[in-house]
């Protein structure tokens, strides 16, 4: 019984976020960043022209990962401004109250909304993302070398965030979880490019703010991941030293390790259990 709840509350969710206003914001920017990144690999595919092989697939390394970073904004806004009206708006209505009035478990109703969100990050992610990739091979013949690592670690960094939104929507407006949840993905990609000078300058005191945020958020250690993935390690080692060195946000040195994924993982799942208990906690 429990288990066929969560999968109706899945589809639901799913099939609420499909007609909110939300949804065609994020299509929208999708479709605009999509054309800009067009007209601009196609301009830059001239420009390449003059350089060897390996510098050319390192700069479309770095624009490939520039207008990633676009999406993974993207999908941060989608899924934090779908997360908040998932509980906290169906609260305020009184429509939470009307559901759980059944024999049915919070807990199991959380599960399915957040499995309902998670589906439609990796759909929009892995969308977008392949539609770049199409697009970087058609202009500049680049396509980078682990593409299903790096979009799999983009549908963790959505899920990382969407988590953490669904867990403020459960105590704060649905507007504020949305805002908190972006600005903190943003202060986190901040403090991680502050962290990068701080390294490139051999400044511990000030690298240390980006292994700080990464921990404690693990949305730009996913996203520093994800970066490599999408880059040529050739091309990289060739010719990215002095880009690497100097905090170049848009490149990264290392991939992930074993330790940092187990990590999200839990980080994952303690974020959910605070959500599920404070749901339970709360009043409707």
């Amino acid at each position: 019984m429990t288990g066929r709840t969560v999968a109706t509350v899945a589809v639901l969710t799913l099939k609420e976020a499909s007609r909110r206003r939300v949804l065609l914001a994020v299509a929208a920017m999708t479709a605009a960043l999509l054309g800009l990144s067009a007209w601009g690999l196609s301009r830059l595919a001239v420009e390449l022209a003059a350089l060897t092989t390996g510098e050319a697939r390192l700069v479309a390394a770095q624009v490939l990962n520039l207008v990633m970073f676009g999406f993974s904004l993207i999908a941060a806004l989608g899924t934090a401004f779908l997360s908040g009206p998932t509980m906290a708006g169906e609260i305020e209505s009184g429509t939470a109250l009307s559901i759980l009035a059944r024999p049915i478990r919070r807990p199991a109703v959380l599960l399915g909304k957040w499995l309902g969100l998670v589906a439609f990050g990796a759909a929009f992610v892995v969308a977008a993302g392949l539609a770049e990739f199409l697009i970087m091979w058609a202009t500049l013949g680049y396509w980078p070398p682990q593409a299903a690592t790096g979009l799999a670690l983009l549908v963790t960094q959505t899920t990382v965030l969407l988590t953490l939104a669904l867990l403020l929507s459960t105590v704060i407006s649905p507007m504020a979880s949305g805002i908190v949840a972006v600005g903190l993905f943003g202060a986190t990609w901040i403090a991680g490019v502050i962290g990068g000078l701080g390294q490139a300058m051999s400044n511990e005191g000030v690298a240390r703010v980006g292994t700080v945020s990464r921990i404690l958020l693990p949305t730009d250690g996913l996203w520093r991941g994800a970066m490599h993935a999408f880059q040529d390690p050739a091309a990289l080692a060739r010719f990215g030293g002095p880009a690497v060195r100097g905090g170049f946000p848009f490149l990264s040195v290392a991939p992930l390790t074993a330790a940092y994924l187990t990590w999200t993982v839990l980080w994952i799942a303690l974020v959910f259990c605070l959500a599920a208990m404070a749901f339970a906690r709360r009043d409707l």
